[in-house]
């Protein structure tokens, strides 16, 4: 199913997202996962872009997809999860972050976007009228101003920051 226009912004932001965390799935599996160089990139991405992500999610997209019983337990799963992945950034921002909660923030964060992008995003597109989408859509623009919408990844072990 096309994405609608309302939540593209939302999706640009998932594959930023994405990114980071396929970036670090490969530099541990090729045993090079730096993590001096991966935790303040983890804490620059949330600070930049992640953290009015969640917000937008929190207070325009779920409260819009919870009023629809098919998508409630959804929306509480995907909070659970937004709560863990933010004890995960806490851990990346005080440099506490060993290589197994590397290994388990990227899986989580993948997983979590898959799950929004796949069930939520489809589900509220089907059950929301338009005219609905496209007020969330007016909201989400304006909770989202702030996020900088660039991913400075590492390269050669390197944290390059925009």
């Amino acid at each position: 199913m096309l994405r609608d226009k309302n939540l593209i912004p939302l999706s640009h932001q998932h594959q930023r997202a994405l990114a980071l965390c396929v970036q670090i799935e490969r530099s541990l599996d090729a045993g090079k996962a730096d993590l001096s160089t991966w935790q303040p990139e983890i804490e620059l991405h949330y600070s930049q872009e992640i953290k009015l992500h969640f917000a937008a999610e929190e207070q325009v997209l779920f409260p819009a997809a919870n009023r629809f019983p098919e998508l409630a337990p959804l929306v509480k799963e995907l909070l659970q999860e937004h709560a863990s992945l933010r004890e995960s950034f806490e851990q990346a921002a005080g440099r506490k972050m060993g290589r197994p909660e590397l290994v388990q923030f990227a899986k989580l964060l993948s997983s979590h976007i898959r799950k929004e992008e796949r069930q939520l995003f489809e589900g509220m597109q089907k059950l929301m009228p338009a005219e609905d989408m496209a007020e969330a859509g007016k909201r989400l623009e304006q909770s989202l101003r702030g996020a900088s919408h660039a991913c400075a990844l590492p390269q050669g072990g390197k944290a390059k920051t925009p």
